[in-house]
């Protein structure tokens, strides 16, 4: 069986949690399946009843991992969940969210969005004081930082713990009498708080809310710890102020485009973004396409600011599999064929604009302008919604190193001819971050600056180079 992937960002994590509600462990489940787009490899819930939390992990996808049988087994009024998709770590059920622990403060369950790149340096030191790893995750440092501290209660020692990490990360703790939700200073990653009745509950992304009737009250605020408890909702500021870093590219490619994240509406950030570069990259074509489904809205923008028609172009196969079994003999770019199909009555003879959100290491985008020539376009003018991506992230994002990154290695004429495609044009930094609307100063666009708002492990790149081996191209 071989892996279908494509060069792209790898998706994140995605978290919920829900408070003051009978079935909380069937809400987490509801809230996670919306989220399944942020990791595809495991999915877990922990759920509190009286003084027991319990827990259940497994690899694969949300529908796949929790039958009835096993949400029966996780009763209380409170629940915490993940969907993950690997940034630090290896791949197994060891490293499967959420972490659920007992130490001196009690039973403890705690998951997490984000990275933090000094974390290999702590596990080194805490091994060498004779700490016991159970997993190769970033996360577990937390833990047993956590366990060790001597302040009085659990929400003290989440404070405590994580005003000495440095990195990103939107996490949720769960105990028996409370849940807490706490967001790094930066506000790296999004993290939104919502109303279900007299249930308070916590999401990566809106969208998780709306399938469960919830109302979105607001983010959790960089830097602000949440305690849900029987008694209410209580907020503080306990960690260090800094300026806030928030990723743009959560409105670029990562979030659905039915989500508020940091405030503002997704899909039209996008929309934005296409309007922006058809002005600033216009072409001399017949139509629109986009590439399914993260193009879509960029496409919609582009179409309309250019006046050209917009055309689904490219058809997607949303039941594949993160496997598939080949044929013996071999079929040229097999990975792409079995996602995306093309529409020929669409394409043929005309001059395609092919609207795509990034170009990580072009081997993908190669293979699909190949695909739309050899169904029979005259041209093919690839523009893409965001600038050149030229650096890897460090803050919860899994991306190829610098050397793999091919805008970080060619110039953009070179990566067109690469692509083999009749022109290519991205969006500016400027234009993409207009289109976002978030307050100046406010985002991090490292990934495409290689300007980081925090100090990185100078070990940090190799050690990330070492941890995601290039994906090899099909």
């Amino acid at each position: 069986m071989s892996e279908i992937i494509s060069d792209g960002f790898r998706d994140e994590c995605g978290v919920f949690g829900i408070h003051g509600h009978a079935e909380a462990a069937r809400l987490a489940y509801l809230g996670l399946y919306q989220l399944q787009h942020r990791g595809q490899e495991s999915c877990g819930i922990v759920a509190a009843e009286g003084d027991t939390l319990r827990s259940e992990r497994a690899m694969g996808l949300v529908s796949e991992v929790f039958s009835e049988e096993r949400l029966n087994r996780l009763p209380g009024a409170s629940a915490i969940g993940h969907t993950r998709y690997s940034t630090a770590g290896e791949v197994s059920i060891r490293e499967a969210q959420p972490f659920l622990i007992a130490c001196r403060h009690g039973q403890i369950a705690v998951c997490h969005n984000g990275n933090l790149p000094f974390a290999t340096d702590e596990r080194k030191r805490l091994e060498r004081e004779g700490a016991i790893f159970n997993s190769t995750s970033d996360t577990e440092v937390v833990l047993h930082q956590l366990a060790r501290s001597r302040a009085a209660t659990v929400e003290e020692a989440v404070a405590e713990t994580l005003c000495e990490t440095e990195g990103a990360f939107s996490m949720l703790f769960l105990t028996p009498d409370a849940l807490i939700a706490i967001r790094d200073p930066r506000g790296f990653r999004p993290l939104a708080l919502g109303r279900l009745g007299d249930a308070w509950a916590v999401a990566s992304e809106t969208c998780a809310f709306d399938l469960i009737d919830a109302e979105y009250v607001r983010d959790v605020e960089p830097g602000e710890m949440v305690v849900i408890t029987s008694e209410g909702l209580s907020s503080s500021f306990p960690l260090p102020q800094r300026p806030h870093s928030f990723c743009v590219f959560e409105h670029v490619y990562f979030s659905r485009p039915d989500s508020l994240v940091y405030g503002r509406s997704v899909n039209e950030s996008r929309h934005k973004m296409g309007k922006r570069l058809a002005i600033e990259q216009p072409s001399d074509a017949d139509l629109v396409v986009p590439v399914p489904d993260s193009g879509v809205a960029a496409s919609i923008g582009y179409a309309a600011q250019s006046g050209l028609p917009f055309r689904f172009g490219l058809v997607r196969n949303h039941y594949v599999g993160r496997t598939f079994i080949e044929p013996k003999q071999s079929i040229r770019s097999f990975g792409v064929r079995v996602k995306l199909n093309p529409v020929r009555d669409l394409i043929k003879g005309r001059r395609v604009v092919l609207i795509d959100d990034s170009i990580v290491r072009g081997t993908t985008s190669k293979k699909i302008v190949r695909m739309v020539r050899e169904a029979g376009a005259r041209e093919v003018h690839v523009r893409i919604s965001c600038p050149p991506t030229v650096s890897p992230c460090y803050y919860g994002v899994d991306t190829p190193d610098k050397a793999e990154l091919i805008a970080a290695q060619m110039s953009v004429e070179e990566v067109c001819d690469f692509i083999e495609a009749d022109s290519l044009g991205y969006l500016s930094l400027k234009g993409m971050l207009e289109a976002v609307g978030l307050p100046a100063g406010s985002s991090c666009a490292a990934c495409w600056t290689g300007d980081y708002p925090t100090r990185i492990n100078s070990n940090a790149e190799t050690q990330y180079a070492r941890e995601h081996e290039p994906v090899p191209s099909d």
